[in-house]
């Protein structure tokens, strides 16, 4: 793979960042270049991650650059802390709306694609001899990043109580799902007083998620 310039230092990037405001055109062009130019090696680094599909990775960073283009086109650094974290957003999601939009493409033309003949001379596709739906990776990429935001969020939206709480409830350290009972008895406070901290922090993670949702359909 090709080698990526450096990425620019903190300061570097707040100039660049603060030239895209500049009413000269030059100047302005000049410091989105640098910021995609500087941030190609996060592309290759996000598009690693899809080198289990069919796709090239040239392929795959062609598409990803149009998501750092776009990153860079709406990034505002008055939401955000720096340019990269917002980046991967959008170039993870300009590679999996790539793939989805394959996939759709190429299901519909090859589920009807002739394969053979059956016993009596008829064509046969593989929509009619498919049994069983098989893994989809695209979905599968899907459910990890969601995944990742859900842990995520948990650190940053949650009390520790509040994370305690959910993960217990939900074994989400891989153990069993415990009850609000069980989880008031281990923490010393009523099952009710459970309920309550785990609704609260349900309704905290359901806002982050819109929020990430919202954040994601406006770079799209």
């Amino acid at each position: 793979m090709k080698t990526f310039l450096k990425p620019l230092s903190k300061e570097e990037e707040r100039l660049c960042i603060q030239a895209l405001q500049d009413e000269d055109a030059g100047r302005k062009e000049k410091a989105k270049q640098l910021l995609v130019e500087r941030n190609l090696r996060l592309v290759a680094h996000i598009a690693k991650k899809y080198a289990n599909t069919e796709e090239g990775m040239e392929d795959l960073i062609s598409i990803g650059t149009i998501g750092l283009i776009k990153a860079v086109d709406t990034f505002d650094p008055a939401k955000n802390n720096r340019l990269a974290a917002y980046a991967a957003r959008c170039i993870d999601n300009e590679l999996l709306m790539m793939l989805r939009n394959k996939k759709k493409l190429s299901r519909e033309v090859s589920l009807f694609e002739p394969i053979g003949t059956d016993r009596e001379g008829n064509e046969i596709n593989l929509l009619d001899v498919m049994e069983q739906e098989q893994p989809d990776i695209v979905e599968e990429m899907e459910k990890a990043r969601h995944l990742s935001e859900l842990y995520g969020l948990m650190e940053t939206e949650l009390s520790e109580r509040e994370k305690e709480v959910l993960t217990l409830r939900y074994g989400l350290a891989g153990g069993r799902e415990v009850t609000q009972k069980e989880i008031g008895e281990r923490m010393g406070i009523s099952r009710s007083y459970v309920s309550r901290i785990e609704k609260r922090a349900l309704l905290r993670m359901q806002s982050g998620f819109e929020r990430l949702e919202k954040d994601g359909a406006g770079r799209g």
